[in-house]
């Protein structure tokens, strides 16, 4: 998995008139946690745009006052209007402890299904798995070579060295569906195979 490095500059004060400053000056105001102590800091709001508006995840490498720290992103709150970030919490990370993350999907391959007119569907583009964070891939790799039109593959069809998924076994990941024009090429080849 790949590291975005980014940082961050602790706050003193905590209380609803510095978090109400914190936001005027365009930081988000933010908690590491998950090693000896909670650190509370404060970081630019535009510095979030390469971790969180991405489809990919990463781990990241946190300058916090010249103290660095590995992290991922593990919860972020958005202002319900205009979608600006209020608060977001990091978890460290320790190289022997597991922990649960979401990762992206990628699809390979030439799925039968769609040359013949099907439409992929992705109805996940991430899926929760356990792992150390050493272990933990940059994305699920599925092959969708031999789907064919109507069939799906589901999570239990998947796997990945050395993580667990937890998402339910039998949640469909993707999907070829039927098209109009699938279904005329297979009426046009029904048509031929009579003659």
């Amino acid at each position: 998995m790949k590291t975005l490095a980014m940082f961050g500059y602790k706050r003193n004060d905590l209380g609803k008139a510095a978090t109400k400053a914190v936001r005027a000056a365009g930081k988000v105001p933010c908690v590491l946690y998950g090693g000896k102590e909670h650190i509370h800091f404060t970081m630019y709001e535009s510095d979030f745009k390469l971790l969180v508006y991405t489809p990919n995840t990463y781990k990241v490498q946190l300058d916090i006052d010249g103290t660095i720290f590995k992290t991922i992103l593990k919860d972020m709150q958005f202002h319900p209007v205009n979608d600006s970030i209020r608060h977001a919490d990091f978890l460290e990370l320790n190289d022997s402890k597991e922990i649960e993350i979401l990762i992206p999907i990628k699809c390979v391959g030439n799925s039968v299904g769609v040359r013949q007119g099907g439409k992929l569907m992705i109805k996940q583009q991430k899926l929760k798995v356990k792992g150390l964070p050493g272990n933990l891939p940059e994305f699920i790799e599925i092959k969708i070579d031999e789907l064919e039109i109507g069939k799906s593959i589901v999570v239990k069809e998947l796997s990945a060295p050395n993580i667990v998924l937890l998402d339910s076994p039998n949640n469909p990941v993707v999907i070829v569906k039927s098209t109009r024009a699938a279904v005329t090429a297979s009426s046009d080849d029904g048509g031929k195979k009579k003659k």
